[in-house]
């Protein structure tokens, strides 16, 4: 499961999930990519797997690249715990993703296989999501 080695502090405020994502929002790696399109907190155990369905059904052939990683610990108190006596201890740790983020990345395989991978990890994400491809740069040289 995905987390962070170390952090500064051991718990952390809820925090904010407005507008939409200003890094990460481009196909940066890969050839095809999967978007978010709506924010949300995805957990480590969801991460893992859509990355293992994806890696499944291309069969180990191609490479993938997840772009998102849990550094926000989440934490709960105790069932049956009376209100008071400070924050809960850490539970689970998970990436906060808003929309246009870019979360998994895949080349080297065919478009349709690529398409149907990237659905098969959208159905484990708590969000909805959207396949897009990477933009062809426009060269110097069809410009003119």
């Amino acid at each position: 499961m995905l987390m962070p080695k170390r952090v500064k502090r051991r718990r952390q405020f809820r925090g904010r999930m407005k507008g939409a994502a200003h890094k990460g929002n481009k196909v940066a790696y890969g050839e095809y990519g999967l978007v978010a399109l709506e924010p949300s907190w995805i957990k480590s155990n969801q991460i893992e797997a859509a990355r293992v369905a994806m890696t499944r059904f291309i069969k180990r052939g191609g490479k993938v690249w997840v772009n998102i990683f849990p550094h926000k610990p989440v934490t709960k108190k105790p069932a049956e715990t009376r209100m008071g006596s400070g924050k809960g201890s850490p539970e689970y740790w998970v990436a906060v993703v808003k929309p246009g983020r870019v979360m998994f990345e895949m080349a080297g395989v065919p478009e349709d296989i690529a398409r149907e991978a990237l659905r098969l990890a959208s159905h484990k994400l708590p969000v909805k999501c959207k396949f897009v491809k990477k933009e062809e740069a426009v060269s110097a040289d069809e410009s003119k």
